[in-house]
C-alpha cells in the first residue's frame, strides 16, 4: 500500500485516487454509450476529492484520453466537415478563455449553459433549421470558452448536433472528434499557463486506461442499442445535465 500510495499526488489520497479512477471507467461507458454525460459527472466526483487547481487540466487529460479512445473505435462513422469548423472556432475561444471568462460568475456560466441546452432541446426551433459551417464554428469557439473555466462543456457540442439528421453512431463518433480537438487545445493552454502535468502523470495514465476500457464496454452497448433507444436516452440525459446546471447555479448564488 505504501508502495501505491507513492504514486498518488501530493494532497490525494490512495482512496481517493481509486475513486477517480473507477469513476473514469464508468463515466466513459457512459459517454461512449449515449454520446455525452460522462464529462460532467467524472468533473463532479474530481471536485470533490482532488485540489481546485488541478480539477480542469487533470479532467481535460482524462477526457482527451476517453475521447480520443472512442475517438480510436468509432472515427469511420466521424462526419469530418462539422469537426474541422468546430476546431477551427475552439482555437478562438482557447485564446479568448482565459482574458475574459474569468470575470465572470460561475453561476452564469453554470445558469447559460443549462439554459441553452433547454431551449435547443425543448424551445420553438425555426423552420427548417439545420446547422452549418458558421454555427459549428460558433459552438467550437464558445465551448473551448468556457472549458477553461466550466471544464465539461460536451453537452454543448452535442445539443448543437441533435439539431442535426445525424444517425446514433455518426452522432457519437463526431462529438468524440470535436471533443479531442477542444481538450487537446485545453490541455495545451493549461501547459502554457505552467500547470505541473508531470507531478500528475500516474494519475493522469491510470484515468486514461480505465477510460479507454470504460470506453471499449460503452461501444459494445451502443452498437446492438435500437436507434429510437438512443435518441430517447441522448435526450434525456441532456435534459437530466441542464437540471443539474440550474440547480448548481441556484446552489452557488445562495452561498455566494
Amino acid at each position: 500500500m505504501d508502495i501505491l500510495a507513492s504514486f498518488s499526488p501530493d494532497g490525494v489520497t490512495m482512496i481517493e485516487m481509486l475513486a477517480v479512477i473507477m469513476a473514469s471507467f464508468f463515466t466513459a461507458a457512459l459517454t461512449a454509450a449515449f454520446g455525452l454525460g460522462g464529462g460532467l459527472a467524472l468533473i463532479g466526483i474530481m471536485s470533490a476529492v482532488l485540489p481546485a487547481a488541478a480539477v480542469v487540466p487533470v479532467h481535460g487529460v482524462a477526457q482527451l484520453g476517453a475521447n480520443a479512445s472512442r475517438f480510436a473505435l468509432q472515427k469511420k462513422n466521424v462526419v469530418w466537415p462539422i469537426v474541422v469548423w468546430f476546431s477551427a472556432g475552439g482555437v478562438l475561444g482557447v485564446a479568448a478563455g482565459g482574458n475574459l471568462a474569468i470575470s465572470l460568475p460561475a453561476w452564469a456560466l453554470q445558469a447559460g449553459v443549462g439554459g441553452f441546452i433547454l431551449y435547443t432541446l425543448w424551445g420553438p426551433r425555426p423552420f427548417a433549421f439545420t446547422p452549418g459551417r458558421k454555427t459549428f464554428f460558433l459552438t467550437g469557439a464558445a465551448g473551448a470558452f468556457l472549458t477553461m473555466f466550466f471544464g465539461a462543456t460536451g453537452p454543448i457540442a452535442a445539443t448543437m448536433l441533435s439539431a442535426t439528421k445525424l444517425k446514433r453512431l455518426n452522432l457519437v463518433a463526431t462529438h468524440a472528434a470535436c471533443m479531442v480537438a477542444q481538450h487537446a487545445l485545453k490541455i495545451a493552454a493549461f501547459g502554457f499557463l505552467g500547470f505541473a502535468y508531470a507531478d500528475w502523470a500516474p494519475l493522469i495514465i491510470a484515468v486514461v486506461v480505465s477510460g479507454f476500457l470504460g470506453t471499449a464496454l460503452g461501444t459494445h452497448l451502443l452498437l446492438r442499442m435500437p436507434e429510437v433507444i438512443f435518441k430517447r436516452g441522448f435526450k434525456s440525459v441532456l435534459t437530466a445535465i441542464a437540471v443539474y446546471l440550474f440547480a448548481a447555479a441556484l446552489s452557488s448564488i445562495k452561498t455566494g
